[in-house]
């Protein structure tokens, strides 16, 4: 039998070491879905419940693996499905490839049904590359150039095949005008270092400081242990932004946790009191968590040109690998021999983290949120993956979980999108099949799109040697961070209609499939559940009665927004008594964090 477009197509993949292809089937990659038949199912057909969930899952797999993520989805309706998850992959940077169906070329311009203009439609989130393949001998290159454009720009590409496309015969490209041929499978990527000039410069603005701070995002994942010892060259102390969370451990005294709307006191405190600032593969965006201007000198590292000097008013801006321009700059840099500004960074860390053991012990109707990831955060196993989603729960994540050993942690860092936890959690563990994974999730997006995917875990779980999946939600019947941001940013009460959340019973939903769950409805349950979690021989999910009136402002908290949240309480919010003594007891300890209060 002749081989196909499409069957060519998976044999590419296969070669470029693809092994699974997230996807939902449909009519316009009909010709593919029979090619996977015919290879065995080579690559591996990975059906999600919806073409959204195929896209965060390409995300989540390629962020732990470090490898490109491949998602698929059908004409029409499954290729705009796919957008808000590669929106994601474009926002993070993350290399992930669309591969999407589209009407079959005779029809193509004749208001068909489901044609949709496919390249107007990605044009903007997979800007750097996208090609509609019409004839077979286009394919091998235009698939090789997808894939390594994402390695290159670590962003979203697609490709587009027309469904009549797909089963004709494959004909390789030949040696002739105007036909493309392509290389072999393969790259060999180098890495850049900053010129020597403008690394001295950096160095002489370093030595000038003597209170430095260093803010680390993803970009410095390959440079931790040069980060280190440049944090004990200069007496630094290091903020994470939170795609940079799983960078360093938290068990380093001079790591000050996150930094921005749910970072913590140490790390605004450093920000607030530095007078240099060395800011490495990070491209946080809240300048006003970063010191005054005028008040810090700054450099800043970054492999990408585009993003040097955008978030703060850089005085040297070294475009290069963060690792190999650190190992350039370190051994220029002058020791400092006062230490009084670490022991300050790592006293008032000392103090945090006390603060937010004694924060997540405050007791609260009926599972203080705070306590659930304090409790995850003393038993996750020192090899596990944490995926978080966007919500209120996104605030513990940021604030409770203790990073340390090999533990790996992401969310929807730029986008921001809710639903993503599950998904990502799922293509974490088709990454690391032998590692536990946990998803953070709050109840909206658990009812969003988290109980469908709950299903995918279900088939897929015997494909994993370690079963451990599991996923927490945060079960408090309230879009809760949305609540919260209107009372403290708009000064208004909970409206009920938009807010409130039906009543859904998730551990009995997972028991329907077979996975395992846990029910938590007291504080004293919450240390054995997870427990048992890690423990399990399979997916598990606990379902946790938490509070919602527990307050996720920052603990630097603007009297414009305090002043707000009392407004929204004297307009006539529906919990106005409940949120005023949870926020008086949360605050209370943060100020007498050795005091027990009522």
């Amino acid at each position: 039998m002749s081989e196909t477009v499409a069957d060519h197509l998976l044999r590419r993949l296969r070669e470029w070491g693809v092994d699974q292809v997230f996807a939902y089937p449909g009519d316009g990659i009909n010709g593919i879905v029979a090619a996977f038949g015919r290879a065995d199912d080579r690559p591996r057909f990975v059906q999600v419940r919806h073409e959204e969930m195929a896209a965060f899952a390409a995300v989540g797999y390629a962020k732990f693996s470090g490898a490109v993520g491949v998602c698929m989805a059908t004409s029409g309706p499954g290729a705009i499905h796919l957008l808000n998850g590669l929106y994601d992959a474009k926002l993070d940077h993350v290399p992930v490839v669309a591969i999407v169906g589209q009407t079959n070329r005779s029809a193509m311009g004749g208001s068909y049904q489901q044609e949709v203009d496919l390249q107007a439609l990605f044009k903007d989130v997979a800007g750097d590359y996208l090609v509609e393949v019409n004839v077979a001998e286009q394919l091998p290159n235009a698939l090789d150039r997808a894939i390594r454009t994402a390695q290159a720009t670590k962003s979203p590409t697609a490709i587009i095949i027309p469904a009549d496309l797909q089963e004709l015969e494959y004909t390789a490209p030949r040696h002739e005008f105007k036909h493309v041929p392509s290389s072999p499978p393969s790259a060999a990527w180098s890495t850049t270092v900053a010129p020597a000039e403008g690394v001295a410069q950096a160095a002489e603005l370093i030595n000038a400081g003597s209170k430095v701070a260093i803010l680390i995002g993803q970009g410095a994942r390959g440079a931790a242990e040069q980060v280190r010892e440049l944090a004990e060259v200069t007496g630094a102390g290091v903020a994470k932004a939170l795609l940079g969370k799983d960078v360093l451990s938290d068990e380093l005294p001079y790591v000050t946790g996150s930094i921005g709307l749910l970072g913590t006191r140490p790390s605004y405190e450093m920000m607030r009191d530095c007078d240099t600032l060395v800011i490495v593969g990070s491209n946080f965006p809240y300048s006003q968590f970063l010191p005054e201007f005028g008040q810090a000198r700054a450099v800043q590292i970054d492999v990408d040109g585009r993003y040097i000097g955008l978030r703060y008013p850089t005085e040297v801006n070294l475009v290069g690998d963060s690792a190999h321009t650190l190992d350039s700059l370190i051994p220029l840099l002058v020791p400092k021999t006062d230490r009084s500004w670490r022991t300050t960074i790592e006293e008032n860390v000392a103090s945090w983290w006390d603060t937010m053991d004694s924060q997540a012990a405050v007791e609260a109707k009926p599972v203080n949120p705070m306590r659930i990831v304090s409790e995850l955060s003393a038993r996750i196993p020192l090899d596990a993956i944490v995926t978080a989603d966007s919500g209120s729960s996104t605030n513990w994540y940021a604030r409770h979980l203790r990073i340390r050993g090999d533990i790996r942690a992401s969310l929807s860092g730029t986008l921001a999108s809710m639903g993503p936890a599950v998904p990502y959690a799922i293509g974490a563990k088709f990454a690391h099949p032998d590692r536990p994974v946990v998803a953070l999730v709050g109840d909206g997006a658990m009812q969003m799109n988290g109980l469908a995917e709950l299903i995918t875990i279900a088939r897929y779980r015997d494909r994993w040697p370690d079963q451990r999946l599991v996923v927490c939600v945060f079960h408090n019947n309230d879009l809760n961070q949305v609540t919260w941001e209107l009372r403290a940013m708009g000064g208004a009460p909970k409206f009920e209609e938009s807010q409130s959340l039906p009543e859904v019973d998730y551990a009995g939903f997972a028991r329907s499939l077979g996975l395992a769950a846990i029910t938590v409805e007291r504080p004293d349950q919450l240390g054995p559940a997870w427990d048992k979690a890690f423990a399990a021989d399979s997916p598990m999910v606990l379902d946790v009665h938490c509070d919602p009136e527990v307050p996720p402002i920052p603990p630097h908290a603007t009297f414009e927004q305090v002043r707000s949240v009392t407004e929204a309480v004297l307009k006539g919010d529906p919990a106005a008594l409940h949120l005023i003594t949870q926020g008086a007891k949360t605050k209370l300890r943060e100020f007498l964090p050795g005091r027990d209060q009522d």
